[in-house]
């Protein structure tokens, strides 16, 4: 871990994590648009975001993490409150 992409990414993987791993095992009902592909998606968003950071390109990098937390708040909902449909 070198760079300030690889902790980002990385701590915005393991808040992915936590939210799957808490959604996985609750016992309340889950959301019907809650499937593993979106999760998927937004692990990609950190790597591919992680990656071109790390080689210098910081225009692309930036933007890209902060559409994968947009993807993050609005599809996946990690907020109960928030964003409201």
């Amino acid at each position: 871990m070198e760079t300030v992409y690889d902790w980002v990414t990385v701590g915005i993987f393991a808040g992915l994590v936590v939210l799957f791993m808490q959604r996985s095992t609750s016992d309340e009902v889950q959301h019907e648009n809650d499937s593993l592909l979106l999760y998927l998606g937004a692990g990609l968003g950190c790597a591919v975001a992680n990656y071109i950071g790390n080689k210098g390109l910081h225009f692309i990098a930036i933007p890209l993490i902060l559409a994968t937390l947009g993807f993050i708040i609005y599809y996946l909902r990690p907020f109960k409150t928030w964003p409201k449909r």
